[in-house]
């Protein structure tokens, strides 16, 4: 197995950064995906919605519903 960012050759088993070589490569994998390079793409159609919205959108919070239902 090699290690994704600077191809060397790595073990699997017992390593705990697997499947990083070092705490370098890993810090630096980690860099990539708060910096952005890294995405996970997804089409739009196959976007799971929450009551016809993203679940993002102000006032799905279904909890605070339930609880504020709940307390009258």
């Amino acid at each position: 197995m090699r290690c994704p960012i600077c191809r060397q050759e790595t073990f699997a088993q017992g390593n705990p950064l697997r499947p990083f070589c070092s705490e370098r490569c890993k810090l630096i994998d980690l860099g990539n995906w708060l910096a952005g390079r890294y995405y996970i793409s997804t089409s739009a159609d196959k976007v799971e919605t929450f009551e016809g919205g993203t679940g993002c959108e102000e006032g799905t919070d279904k909890t605070s519903t339930e609880t504020q239902r709940s307390g009258e």
